[in-house]
């Protein structure tokens, strides 16, 4: 697959609130094309999480 595709497919999972398979499409967009939208989206998501779920990243 192309980082597009993965980008693709990662906002697919984010429209359903799938944001585990959301975050993993994002990072393998990300790995194979640095410059790929999917770092702003997975900043977002991770902005997101961060805000409504503190307790995921801070146990």
């Amino acid at each position: 697959m192309t980082a597009d595709e993965y980008y693709r497919l990662g906002n697919e999972y984010r429209r359903r609130g799938d944001w585990k398979h959301a975050i993993d499409n994002y990072l393998e967009a990300i790995e194979l094309d640095p410059q790929s939208p999917a770092v702003e989206a997975k900043q977002m998501i991770d902005d997101i999480l961060n805000f409504y779920c503190k307790d995921i990243y801070n146990p």
